[in-house]
This record gives C-alpha cells, sequence and structure tokens, in this order.
C-alpha cells in the first residue's frame, strides 16, 4: 500500500523542491528519510536493530572476540614453547618446521582476533550489523 503523498499531483505551475542530505550512518548515499532528526538511507536504516538485538548482536561479537583472544592466546604459547625448545633434539628442518608451523598459527589467530574486534568496534561506532 502506498502512502497519499506519493499520489498528490504538483499543482501546475509549481516547481517541486527538495533537497537530499547524505545518509548519516554509511555517509554513501542520498536520501530524503530522517531516523530521529539525521538523514538515513533505507539500507542503513534496515540494518539499524533494536535495543534489545543490540544487545544480543554486541553480545555474540563480544563472544567471538574473546573466542578469538583465547585461540590467539594458546597459539602464542604454543610458538614460545617451540622457539624455547631450540636445542630439541630434532634435525635441523624439522625444529625450523615446528617454528614456522607456531608462527602461522600465531599470525592467522591474531588477525581473527583483529578482524573480531574491528567488527565489534564498528558496530559500537555506527550500530550497524557487520558483515560475516
Amino acid at each position: 500500500m502506498q502512502s497519499s503523498w506519493l499520489l498528490t499531483p504538483v499543482p501546475p505551475g509549481a516547481t517541486l523542491l527538495y533537497a537530499m542530505a547524505q545518509c548519516a550512518q554509511c555517509t554513501i548515499e542520498e536520501t530524503n528519510t530522517y531516523l530521529n532528526g539525521s538523514p538515513i538511507c533505507l539500507r542503513c536504516a534496515g540494518r539499524l536493530q533494536s535495543k534489545a538485538d543490540r544487545a544480543s548482536i554486541e553480545g555474540t561479537l563480544i563472544q567471538v572476540l574473546a573466542d578469538a583472544s583465547s585461540r590467539a592466546a594458546a597459539a602464542h604459547a604454543e610458538f614460545i614453547a617451540a622457539v624455547d625448545n631450540i636445542p630439541s633434539g630434532l634435525p635441523h628442518p624439522d625444529g625450523t618446521q615446528r617454528i614456522q608451523n607456531a608462527s602461522r598459527k600465531l599470525r592467522a589467530a591474531r588477525d581473527d582476533m583483529k578482524s573480531a574486534h574491528s567488527r565489534l568496534d564498528s558496530f559500537m561506532i555506527t550500530g550497524i550489523v557487520p558483515e560475516d
């Protein structure tokens, strides 16, 4: 069902003037829709959630960050153990490979933690649900 204001004809000779504002959330699209006095495009308005949904999403993002942090801590401990155990008696290439594997695992865990932190920060600042 369409609103009646969309169907109201413009009187002959009248000039239809309106200025479109830039969306305050994404700053990409122009819009003439406002939410609490701020311009917002339909895409961003669809992403904004109620307070209950916001708390749930924030809790999920915090849990994802906590899980990523614990994986990074475990990977760090594994890396330190591999480096501290240098005179392990393993042939040189095997010991080097073990350190490289631990280093790659640590880097991947830290990248996951950085991504989780960025998603949480973005959500807390903009209120827009981050893409997976």
